[in-house]
């Protein structure tokens, strides 16, 4: 009896493919979703950068956004100021209405779309940078990121022990804008599932099925691109403030005050009005 048991699961196993009779296991074929990862993994020294800069992008027009009131009351305080100072002379009486509300308005966006490029040569340029090691196993940060020439170690106890401007303000605003766009491609989500379902599901299951998705996405983006982009922005300010060159304003720029005067006035604006995380829970 034993030996009819034993040639029955001999014969089972040789009906095994790949696999030797009374040999080893043979090598299994690989799932066609992993050769598909795979494959794209070859590919992603290209999609990632460009991910990377996407999301910094989004996230500072988010918050870019935010500002043209703010902007636009501004102008209209300053040609107020003008208009009183010009209309005390009647020589100068007639520029009073040389600006309108139609020129403010232009002049509002004119400076939110300088703002926000000027955000994005700061904080997405450095995005292109990105690398990912790959010619040996790495655990840790840096087999999130590509490794540096400093040791993530190195880097994180220079911010605490010698602080500096680029170091503090480039990561926090690049956390503030891509939590901004990681929200705006959430609300993306939400409305493109409740347009599309509510005929189908109604109000109630559309709304919570988009909200779901939405909430989903936000937090598939902050963790495929969201830390890296953080990360990428901690290595690029250690590496500007390491290897400072010895041009006088070489060495402020690298300092970040320049910068950081652009970023953190958009970082603000994009934690404070550009980021609604809860509406995503009502």
């Amino acid at each position: 009896m034993a030996r009819s048991i034993e040639e029955i699961l001999e014969q089972l196993r040789a009906r095994v493919p790949g696999r030797v009779p009374g040999g080893p296991r043979g090598p299994r074929r690989p799932n066609p979703l992993n050769r598909a990862s795979r494959f794209l993994a070859k590919f992603r020294f290209l999609f990632m950068p460009v991910g990377l800069f996407a999301l910094i992008a989004v996230g500072v027009h988010a918050a870019a956004d935010t500002l043209d009131d703010r902007i636009l009351w501004v102008v209209d305080h300053v040609d107020a100021a003008f208009d009183a100072l010009f209309g005390r002379w009647s020589a100068t009486e007639s520029w009073v209405h040389a600006i309108d509300l139609e020129d403010r308005t232009t002049i509002a966006r004119a400076f939110a779309l300088v703002w926000e490029l000027l955000a994005d040569l700061v904080l997405a340029l450095p995005a292109f940078g990105y690398r990912e090691a790959t010619d040996r196993p790495v655990r840790g940060i840096s087999a999130v990121l590509g490794t540096s020439r400093r040791r993530w170690r190195d880097i994180f106890r220079d911010v605490v022990r010698r602080p500096t401007v680029l170091r503090v303000t480039r990561p926090l605003a690049t956390a503030a804008v891509v939590i901004a766009g990681a929200c705006a491609i959430g609300r993306m989500v939400q409305g493109a599932v409740y347009l599309s379902q509510r005929e189908w599901l109604g109000d109630a299951a559309s709304g919570l099925l988009a909200r779901l998705l939405a909430l989903a996405a936000l937090c598939g983006v902050l963790a495929a691109f969201g830390m890296r982009a953080v990360l990428r922005n901690l290595q690029h300010a250690d590496e500007a403030a390491t290897g400072t060159p010895g041009l006088r304003y070489v060495q402020i720029a690298a300092k970040g005050i320049p910068g950081s005067a652009v970023v953190i006035p958009l970082a603000i604006a994009a934690l404070i009005d550009a980021s609604p995380i809860w509406t995503f829970f009502r």
